[in-house]
């Protein structure tokens, strides 16, 4: 476990990639947060979840990934009851029931999920890769994704099931979706989305329909969030107005700067320039991963990097289409530099795995 080969085959690049931008993300948290003593503590707080980020990363690294596959069965009974712990002894925040509460730190379950589903998922495409690829074939994953994501939509937490289901369809694509199914799948997506809009709550309804209809003169809400957030990109120009000084972000204009919004706050002191980098580095991480998938010995291991550079582009493309105002406000944070202990960890646990596929792809 401890050899030479591991070390040989741990991925520097990756692993050093990903420490850049969380030790970027406690800087810019501190200064998103300067002068407000309500979530002083963040910065601290940011920096455990880092480290403990990196302690879970090389556990699971060091670990061969193949052992995984049996455990998967025992995984998804414990993502079952997990979510459904929830609604026993969950915490309800800001009008949803999604974390558990120690009194130290607000644990969000289904962050952890997301990543497990990647295992489940891969183990199934991976093990059923010489069956006939049919309606049976994808109903059964669908089934098994679905029977996960009910829980998190009862939350509610439309954000997060979105992306599992994102999850469950580039694993499908990745194990060898036939393309006459794509237009099925679309057909039947913009039904759902018609018809599931009567279902969603007010809340998130009214998320769509400001961003579809956006009034220029609100001044609460989401529409002042992302004018807000706009204000801050266009002000950062080529270069930026300087670490620590963003007038949107020390002024407190710009709301949950620390989460959601963080690329408006990088815009704004760090300018075009500046996010770039940031932008290039995730690219770079995703990139890796798919390497890293490419050159797996298994399909098994395949999958699990390719549906870990998945996620990462996903939330990365979301939160900064949000912060944009290219797509509706959702919950879903800047991978590895938006504050959160739930993300962090779970995002930290999922390049573990990508690690262990790296490191074991040459052992047996």
């Amino acid at each position: 476990m401890f050899n030479r080969s591991f070390w040989r085959q741990f991925d520097y690049l990756l692993f050093g990639t990903v420490l850049i931008l969380c030790v970027f993300s406690v800087a810019m948290i501190q200064s998103a947060i300067a002068g407000n003593e309500d979530i002083a503590d963040s910065v601290n707080k940011q920096l455990i979840f880092v480290i403990g980020g990196i302690v879970v990363m090389f556990v699971v690294a060091f670990v061969d990934y193949r052992y995984l596959a049996s455990l998967t069965s025992i995984m998804y009974i414990f993502s079952f009851l997990l979510l459904m712990g929830i609604f026993i002894i969950g915490s309800a925040l800001y009008g949803s029931a999604r974390w558990f509460d120690t009194g130290v730190i607000l644990i969000q379950p289904s962050e952890l999920v997301k990543i497990i589903m990647i295992v489940i998922l891969a183990d199934y495409f991976a093990k059923t890769q010489n069956q006939p690829k049919n309606l049976f074939w994808i109903a059964k994953s669908f089934i098994m994704t679905a029977g996960i994501v009910v829980w998190i939509l009862l939350q509610p937490n439309l954000s997060m099931s979105i992306v599992i289901f994102v999850i469950w369809f580039s694993l499908l694509w990745y194990g060898g979706l036939p393309t006459k199914y794509l237009i099925i799948f679309g057909i039947v997506g913009l039904v759902v989305g018609i018809i599931g809009f009567n279902y969603l709550e007010p809340y998130q309804q009214e998320r769509i329909l400001t961003f579809a209809f956006p009034d220029p003169n609100a001044r609460h809400g989401n529409e002042f969030n992302v004018e807000q957030a706009k204000i801050s990109i266009g002000s950062g120009g080529l270069f930026g107005q300087g670490y620590g000084h963003g007038t949107q972000v020390q002024l407190r204009f710009l709301k949950v700067r620390h989460t959601d919004f963080i690329f408006s706050a990088i815009s704004e002191e760090f300018g075009f320039v500046g996010t770039l980098v940031i932008i290039a580095l995730l690219l770079f991480v995703v990139i890796r991963c798919f390497r890293i998938g490419q050159s797996s010995s298994d399909m098994f291991g395949a999958l699990i990097a390719y549906g870990v550079g998945t996620l990462l582009f996903f939330q990365m493309a979301v939160n900064i289409g949000v912060n944009l105002n290219v797509i509706p406000v959702t919950g879903l944070t800047l991978p590895f530099v938006s504050y959160g202990g739930s993300s962090m960890i779970s995002l930290m646990l999922a390049i573990g795995f990508v690690q262990s596929v790296s490191a074991h792809r040459h052992t047996t």
